[in-house]
């Protein structure tokens, strides 16, 4: 049986990215995982799971050695925002980096070129197993000596186990942490699409009754659209001709993007709020969607995973340093205490904007583009909200600093 100081379940990003931070420590560390991701070629078009990473995440990338993986495949970084409702012209506020001396507010990168490029340091870790492929059977957690059965009989123990695996975490369910959860009524259809202009230097995102519609540019010709609407409304999209549904997202989608010239591919999924009740117990700690999961609305999913994933690392290596026993709750409960209550805040923040921009009702209407139109205009109060938003201020952890 192979034992170690530290077992991850999900070598995602989040996983990966503890696993890259507690790289050449005192630790053992295993990292378990379902199947590898698919390997990159620059030929490839672009997945369309992408996310916007943040000044603060691409720090953590930086600092765990992981980001110069990203940079050798691709990456699109975005200087601008521009978000509105009615009017794109006078009733808008735009966010530009040059306003707080930054290059740039963030990339947008495909999901799997952040799980290779960790994956690929990982791998440069001495200490650090990566157990994959791997199908879990079963989870036997006791405080301080969790044992882990895989599909090929294989069993795996370790001192303090981490929850890596997402929204149905099974390391969530079988340690016995609770949830607090409720469906929004949206779904997000995403679609991966060509466009005549090249590669932008902007993100925009559009209120709608029914939901934004956001654009993401990708690298060359390439972008992401979403489109935030009812459950009914995103099927009818999805049945859609690729023609139909072409013709319906350039009529929707505004001048700014330029020519849809075509579709690479398009899915919808459901979006939900889940806070496990709990981060940690004796001997087990949960991070990213296996501890919250946010509406996508502002893309600070990943950033807030990535966040707990360098908090929890720190607290391992300090107190791993201190000679002190990283499985107890004394230890945990650091790393809680940094990321419970900041991740609440966000998902608050979120669902504030959810109710007060997904409906129609006029006087709220009007409001939110006085609003806008006033967030605008109100520079040293709209550099506040792009500094919290690329997580430059506020309480954060060493390894998302410069």
């Amino acid at each position: 049986m192979k034992k170690y100081d530290v077992l991850i379940v999900g070598g995602g990003m989040v996983g990966a990215s503890i696993a890259c931070a507690l790289g050449g420590s005192e630790l053992s560390v295993g990292v378990i995982e379902l199947r590898m991701p698919a390997p990159f070629d620059h030929s490839q078009a672009h997945d369309m799971r992408v996310s916007a990473i943040s000044l603060a995440s691409e720090n953590i990338l930086r600092n765990v050695g992981a980001w110069p993986g990203l940079q050798n495949k691709r990456l699109c970084p975005y200087r601008r925002l521009k978000t509105w409702e009615v009017d794109a012209d006078r009733a808008a506020t735009e966010f530009n980096s040059a306003d707080i001396g930054e290059d740039h507010l963030g990339h947008i990168v495909e999901n799997r070129v952040i799980q290779l490029g960790l994956l690929e340091q990982l791998r440069q870790c001495a200490n650090v197993d990566l157990i994959c492929p791997a199908d879990i059977t079963g989870i036997d957690y006791a405080a301080g000596a969790s044992i882990i059965t895989l599909a090929d009989g294989q069993q795996v123990f370790g001192r303090l186990l981490i929850g890596a695996d997402g929204a149905q975490s099974k390391v969530r369910s079988q340690v016995g942490i609770g949830v607090h959860s409720w469906d929004y009524e949206q779904h997000a259809l995403v679609a991966s699409v060509t466009t005549e202009l090249p590669q932008q230097d902007i993100t925009w995102q559009q209120f709608t009754p029914t939901g934004p519609l956001a654009f993401l540019p990708l690298s060359g010709h390439q972008g992401s659209l979403v489109w935030y609407n009812t459950p009914a409304e995103a099927r009818r999209l999805l049945a859609l001709s690729d023609e139909a549904f072409l013709a319906e997202a350039q009529s929707r989608f505004p001048d700014c993007l330029g020519g849809i010239t075509g579709l690479l591919g398009r899915a919808a999924f459901p979006l939900r709020r889940q806070h496990a009740q709990q981060y940690v117990k004796e001997g087990v700690a949960l991070v990213g969607d296996a501890a919250h999961t946010i509406h996508p609305l502002a893309g600070q999913g990943v950033n807030i995973g990535l966040l707990d994933a360098a908090a929890l690392a720190e607290v391992l290596l300090d107190a791993t340093r201190a000679g002190e026993d990283i499985t107890g709750k004394e230890v945990l409960g650091r790393y809680e205490n940094q990321r419970r209550n900041q991740n609440l805040l966000m998902m608050q923040v979120m669902d504030s904007f959810y109710r007060l921009f997904s409906n129609d009702h006029l006087p709220l209407k009007l409001l939110r583009n006085l609003g806008l139109g006033a967030a605008g205009k109100l520079g040293p109060a709209r550099n506040r909200v792009m500094r919290f938003a690329m997580g430059l201020e506020g309480p954060m952890p060493e390894l998302a600093r410069r």
